[in-house]
Parts: C-alpha cells; sequence; structure tokens
C-alpha cells in the first residue's frame, strides 16, 4: 500500500470511528459521568490500533484515586496514546479551544482550557482543575507548555504547577496571620505520577534523531501537514514509562514539584529510548 493510500484509508478510518460516537459521548456526559470518563479511554485503544501505534509501556497511571500526570510532549499523537493508557483528561492551550473539530472532541473529552496570557481566566481554571482532581479524576499536564521536537525534554514552567498545589490537602496560610480557611478534601488523597513518552521505532525499526524529529508537532508546523506525514508514515511503537505515585502534599511548593517532575520525566525519557534499542 502507497502512503498516501495508506493516509487517505487511515483518515477515512478515523472519521468514520469516531463521528458516529461523538454524539454517543455527549450523551454520556449530560446521563452518566462514570461513563462519560471511561468510554473516551476504550476509543482511543481504538484509535491507536487503527493508526497502527504499539505501545511499549513499564507502569501504570493511578486508577482508584485522583492523579496530577505530569507528561512531556511531543506531537498530536500524545493525546490518543495517553488516553489509550487509563481514562484521563488534559490541560489544554486556550488555542485548542478554537481549532475546528478538534476543539469539539477536546471538550468531549472533559478538557481543561487554560489562557496564561490573560490573568482574569487563570483563577478560573485553577478552579476548575481543583474541583477535578477533588472529584477523583485523573489530569494529564504538559508541563513543557508547547510540544517539542521529540529529541529533548522542554524546561518545565512552574506556573503551570499552581492549580495543582492548590489541590494538595496543605492549607492555605494567609500572610496576615489570620486562621486557615479550612479546604475541603478529596475522599482518597491526590498523588503524582510522571509519564515520559518517546516513539522508538517505525515499520519496527529503530528510530533516530530526525525521525523522531519527523514525527514532532513543534514551532510552525501546521496541524494538518503534519498529520499527514504521521498517517502516511507506516505503523509505530510508543515507548511509556510512568513512574510510581507520590502523594501530591509531598511537595512544599509548586517549584519543589516542578523540580522533582522535570528531572523524572527527563530520567525515565532515557530509560524508555534505551527501551526501544535494540
Amino acid at each position: 500500500m502507497s502512503s498516501r493510500l495508506r493516509a487517505a484509508t487511515i483518515a477515512a478510518g478515523f472519521m468514520l470511528l469516531t463521528v458516529p460516537l461523538m454524539p454517543v459521548q455527549a450523551a454520556l456526559l449530560a446521563l452518566d459521568k462514570r461513563r462519560a470518563r471511561t468510554f473516551p479511554h476504550w476509543y482511543h485503544r481504538q484509535v491507536c490500533r487503527l493508526l497502527g501505534v504499539h505501545l511499549k509501556v513499564t507502569g501504570a497511571v493511578v486508577r482508584d484515586g485522583p492523579v496530577l500526570v505530569i507528561a512531556n510532549h511531543v506531537s498530536w499523537l500524545d493525546i490518543p496514546v495517553i488516553s489509550a493508557l487509563a481514562p484521563v483528561s488534559f490541560v489544554a492551550k486556550k488555542e485548542v479551544a478554537g481549532w475546528p473539530f478538534v476543539s469539539s472532541l477536546a471538550r468531549l473529552q472533559r478538557s481543561v482550557f487554560v489562557d496564561r496570557e490573560r490573568r482574569a481566566k487563570v483563577g478560573d481554571t485553577t478552579n476548575e482543575i481543583i474541583a477535578r482532581l477533588r472529584s477523583g479524576d485523573a489530569i494529564v499536564l504538559f508541563a513543557e507548555g508547547t510540544s517539542s521536537d521529540g529529541n529533548r525534554v522542554l524546561p518545565f514552567k512552574t506556573s503551570l504547577f499552581a492549580a495543582a498545589m492548590a489541590a494538595s490537602p496543605q492549607p492555605h496560610r494567609p500572610c496576615n496571620g489570620a486562621t486557615p480557611a479550612v479546604v475541603p478534601q478529596p475522599q482518597k488523597p491526590v498523588v503524582v505520577q510522571t509519564l515520559s513518552i518517546v516513539y522508538t521505532r517505525n515499520h519496527g525499526l529503530p528510530l533516530g534523531w530526525s525521525g523522531r524529529r519527523a514525527l514532532g508537532y513543534y514551532g510552525d508546523i501546521g496541524m494538518g501537514g503534519n498529520a499527514w506525514h504521521v498517517l502516511s508514515g507506516g505503523p509505530l511503537e510508543a515507548t511509556i514509562r510512568i513512574s510510581e505515585p507520590v502523594p501530591l502534599d509531598t511537595f512544599n511548593d509548586r517549584k519543589a514539584l516542578a523540580r522533582w517532575a522535570e528531572a523524572s520525566v527527563r530520567t525515565n525519557r532515557l530509560a524508555a529510548l534505551r527501551d526501544g534499542r535494540p
């Protein structure tokens, strides 16, 4: 099968799978919140099979309580790959909310959109993330703030961790010495895990520096062109390493959390690269 025919076939299959299921997820959001969490997990497993993405996973995302998953970000492929591992929702940049069709999929998966340029909106986003974690959700945060070229981990943005720290059971202590407010806590404590993802093989052969770079969605690369390139390129292997859960209240502040998470992601990314080598 030619690369163009393969891409066209997968794109058509994706639409045939996705469009009929969108109203199903919309109905679940209105009628059955529990299944609305898990249905995208099943859906994305089918998407990965359709795309020909094989998942090689070490570790597992916590399933029985609230968890913040901190991950590196390489490509739009990260969304179906991570969603295929567990029922999760994502923290997405505000621009995604304006992308045709993609924005609808993001909303159906209960994504949280963050506008870091408008301080008035950051508080609303923080409150939503706190509420979601306290309700027992698994929230994925791409801590680099953007996607990379697949060959490095960009420095983590500590500002993105503010909402996560606000969800920890540590009481807020006002600067004026007033009595700390009593903050409602989740039934189970929030834990944090890191997730490192590397695309390691294409057509069963190890991907080198240039191969990983070609998969990345970064800079001024257009979404359509990148998607077509990935679909026409053949089956892929994604190697994922997930850390053990750590209680969120282990960390004193967002900077401590960011330092630990960045070190963990970098270390496990190198381990994932080794896992993908022959």
